[in-house]
């Protein structure tokens, strides 16, 4: 979240977190042990979802950037928005792995400084290009007639890299916070203590993630009323509904963009208060960083669910996923077909082999 940029996220003791000298090693190990919160049902849960996550987020990103790169015969603003898209959920992807290795564990202060911004960054920045995705559809349907620049590839190109950048120096400062006081701040990716800076800057995001939301469901209502409209209009016509694709379009990425990060960034307000001790309660502190981890690896899910909008977007990453599918079905077909049993042998390619005991 512009949070994750603007501190480190719930995860993010990323920023702190030296890798411990023989002595400082024991103390934080002693440290550790008196941390009052812990992360109980997830230590075991977060490492294997993670992985999940990690393994579908990378096959699925990399087919998805082959295809956009290499196979894509047109570019168009849209395509230029899912390319980027792919490659901000592939950065989140790689990301997962040291997740899983230093999850409630400390860490080097580089690596959990590095990972921690690169998964934020990314996670915003796909964020940003869903909502310049939701706005591009929205202008050709609701205002077909009209040329906006943003719809030519030179202007998408260049709003796209004004995304990176923006977030990239926006992450600048975060690789250069020092660790914070207290039992928990040595573990990598935990609950700790936030200096009010950091707490406003998060808050910040969180306002303005939901406005991106808000923004969201005002376009997609939009679309949604027109399509409804011109499909009813070619339904009583025609006999069917013509237009019900292009709605499924627009309900799959409202309920992508929804299901992954509303529940991340509603839980942000009260665990940022608890981590300036607004909320003292250690009972509330450790219900709020066990659904804060929960709802952060929600949102990483959105890494392999983004290729379902390619899916529904790219005629030519359906192609290529149909054509996927064909050949290892087509493959494990062939190899059957190959394999022919007799009695007491079996013949392989037409040559008979040994006797089968």
């Amino acid at each position: 979240n512009p949070t994750s940029l603007v501190s480190p996220g719930p995860c993010s003791a990323t920023m702190g977190m030296s890798f411990p000298t023989s002595a400082a090693f024991t103390a934080s190990q002693s440290n550790s042990s008196h941390c009052e919160i812990q992360d109980g049902f997830l230590a075991v849960t977060l490492p294997v979802m993670y992985s999940l996550i990690f393994i579908s987020g990378l096959l699925s990103n990399m087919l998805a950037l082959w295809v956009f790169w290499c196979h894509t015969q047109r570019s168009t603003s849209i395509t230029v928005y899912m390319r980027n898209l792919a490659l901000s959920d592939l950065l989140l992807s790689l990301c997962l792995p040291f997740r899983v290795a230093y999850q409630n564990q400390s860490g080097p202060l580089i690596l959990c400084t590095i990972v921690g911004a690169f998964f934020y960054l990314n996670m915003y920045v796909s964020i940003m290009f869903l909502s310049l995705i939701s706005l591009d559809r929205y202008l050709k349907i609701i205002r077909p007639l009209r040329q906006f620049k943003i719809h030519t590839v030179p202007c998408s190109t260049l709003a796209a890299r004004v995304v990176w950048l923006a977030y990239a120096v926006f992450t600048l400062p975060f690789f250069f916070e020092t660790r914070g006081a207290g039992a928990c701040a040595d573990k990598c990716f935990h609950f700790r203590s936030k200096r009010p800076l950091g707490a406003a800057l998060n808050l910040v995001a969180v306002a303005t993630f939901f406005i991106h939301l808000l923004l969201f469901l005002y376009f997609y209502g939009k679309i949604s009323a027109k399509l409804q409209k011109v499909s009813s209009g070619k339904a009583q016509q025609q006999g069917r509904r013509p237009g019900s694709r292009a709605i499924t379009r627009t309900v799959v990425v409202l309920a992508i963009f929804s299901v992954c990060f509303a529940p991340y960034h509603a839980v942000r307000v009260p665990y940022v208060l608890a981590q300036l001790d607004v909320i003292s309660s250690t009972q509330w502190k450790q219900a709020l960083h066990l659904a804060n981890e929960l709802v952060l690896c929600i949102s990483a899910l959105n890494s392999c669910l983004d290729p379902v909008i390619f899916f529904f977007f790219s005629s030519s990453f359906r192609r290529a996923v149909h054509g996927t599918i064909h050949v290892t079905f087509k493959g494990n077909l062939q190899k059957k077909s190959k394999l022919r049993f007799l009695p007491g042998r079996f013949l392989y390619d037409g040559r008979e082999s040994a006797t089968v005991p």
